[in-house]
């Protein structure tokens, strides 16, 4: 039997597609702009450090620092200390007052309302994000605080054995309450924006299937819609945290602080001052080292906003869709 003759297979040959001209572009662009950010990052990282550096190294007891704010601090951190927590006190007071409204506002938008009220609701919230913070001040001033010395009266009469509710009642409403209401206002539009746009994005054969097993509309949210977006509106409320733990105008004009520990709510000159308002109400009459040490504390604020965005994604790449494929290839390998 002849041997059968086998043709020698062609060669593949490897076809590599030319690069446009417009992608080359494209991809120059966007190196640019993540290069100029961690550039511009770092660069402001260097600026607070190199400016914060002398207060921060400095000797309290003595000089321009003596004394400084009507207080005597041992050091820098000393002073810093109370300012960081008035920080992170009014913006856990907000995230607590705003996430689940926000959280709700952007269910109702996403699921509940009809799609022209949805539409109307969605622009109203985002327009939100446009009010200057001068002008929320100026809100918390006329409105809110007026307006919260009734519940105020009632929480310290009813509730004053709760260490939040302690002391005297200001008559005034320049408390930490009536500041963590506004900034529970000025967040909405963050974390409802982010988190409306999440919901959306639940893949709707899984509401439907929800649906078609016999769930009722909130069943079927909670089975197919929260676990879906759990990581996305655990980064929005970490960034509307992070924009909390930023804002100056509205609590300088609301609250009426101290640089002390305090965890008072309904108080007047009780409460914690933040960083961000402290630097406000003093850059303007401080000495070179004084500002020094405004700058420093700015930085430890700094460190606090990047440890925030951290944490944030974080629980992202732990909780997001895909984590726990990751974690199981990361077992196997």
């Amino acid at each position: 039997m002849a041997d059968l003759a086998v043709a020698p297979s062609k060669p593949t040959s490897n076809i590599v597609g030319k690069r446009r001209a417009g992608d080359s572009v494209f991809l120059g662009l966007s190196t640019t702009a993540a290069v100029s950010i961690m550039i511009i990052l770092a660069g402001v990282a260097i600026f607070l450090i190199l400016k914060g550096l002398p207060a921060i190294t400095a000797n309290w007891s003595e000089g321009d620092l003596a004394g400084y704010q009507n207080n005597s601090w041992a050091n820098f951190w000393d002073y810093v200390g109370p300012l960081l927590w008035g920080s992170i006190w009014a913006a856990l007071i907000a995230m607590v007052l705003g996430t689940p409204v926000a959280i709700g506002i952007a269910l109702f938008i996403s699921h509940y309302a009809p799609r022209r009220l949805a539409g109307a609701l969605g622009y109203i919230i985002d327009l939100l994000a446009a009010v200057p913070s001068i002008v929320f001040g100026l809100w918390g001033i006329i409105v809110m605080r007026p307006l919260l010395l009734p519940l105020g009266q009632f929480l310290n009469q009813y509730l004053g054995w709760i260490p939040l509710f302690e002391g005297p009642v200001s008559s005034t409403g320049s408390t930490m309450l009536a500041g963590g209401v506004v900034l529970a206002v000025m967040i909405l539009p963050i974390v409802t924006s982010i988190t409306r746009e999440i919901f959306l994005q639940t893949p709707g054969l899984h509401e439907e299937a929800a649906l078609a097993l016999g769930a009722t509309r909130w069943e079927m949210v909670r089975l197919a819609v929260i676990p879906y977006a759990r990581s996305g509106m655990v980064s929005a409320t970490l960034l509307g945290l992070g924009r909390a733990l930023g804002e100056t105008m509205a609590i300088a004009l609301i609250v009426s602080p101290s640089l002390i520990y305090s965890v008072l709510v309904l108080t007047d000159g009780y409460n914690s001052q933040t960083i961000a308002a402290n630097i406000a109400l003093n850059f303007p009459i401080a000495t070179d080292l004084q500002r020094s040490a405004l700058i420093g504390t700015g930085l430890m604020l700094f460190v606090v906003s990047l440890g925030v965005n951290m944490l944030a994604r974080y629980i992202i790449g732990a909780t997001g869709p895909g984590a726990k494929g990751r974690r199981k290839k990361g077992k196997r390998s």
